[in-house]
């Protein structure tokens, strides 16, 4: 509806009976039961994701705004799902904690950790394997300026 309309039925020149507003619209609809997948618009996105899954080719990113978010990463990291833990958000007490949690966990189930960047930590179950791309940079390469 125009401005000149809104304006025109609050002074009370124009009957506003047949006026439907932007709220009422979604008030008669039913809420998706959902609502996690109701954002997902491609169904690729939720055919890729259960995909994933099912073979077990997921890694998790979990940024943890304190020392009470450790239960889910040792959760994700039982169930055999790589995760890469961001501890830039948080105080530097609480982080250490973290990493002291994420290295028992990964020794308890035979697993590992590799700092990737600062304050981020890579966890890999048993069966993974993490391949370090500087490995295979050799020191004549073509970006040696020395």
């Amino acid at each position: 509806m125009g401005s000149v309309r809104k304006a025109s039925a609050w002074l009370g020149l124009v009957d506003d009976s047949e006026m439907r507003y932007y709220d009422d619209e979604y008030a008669e609809g039913s809420e998706p039961e959902d609502t996690r997948d109701a954002w997902v618009t491609d169904p690729r996105v939720r055919v890729t994701a259960e995909t994933a899954q099912d073979q077990g080719t997921r890694i998790a990113t979990v940024t943890p705004d304190g020392f009470r978010d450790a239960r889910g990463i040792g959760e994700l990291f039982r169930e055999g799902v790589p995760v890469i833990v961001n501890l830039t958000a948080m105080e530097p007490a609480d982080a250490k904690r973290v990493v002291d949690f994420a290295a028992g966990l990964t020794f308890g189930l035979r697993g590992s950790i590799e700092r990737v960047a600062t304050r981020v930590f890579l966890l890999t179950p048993p069966d993974y394997q993490v391949i370090s791309g500087q490995e295979r940079r050799s020191p004549d390469g073509f970006f040696n300026q020395s």
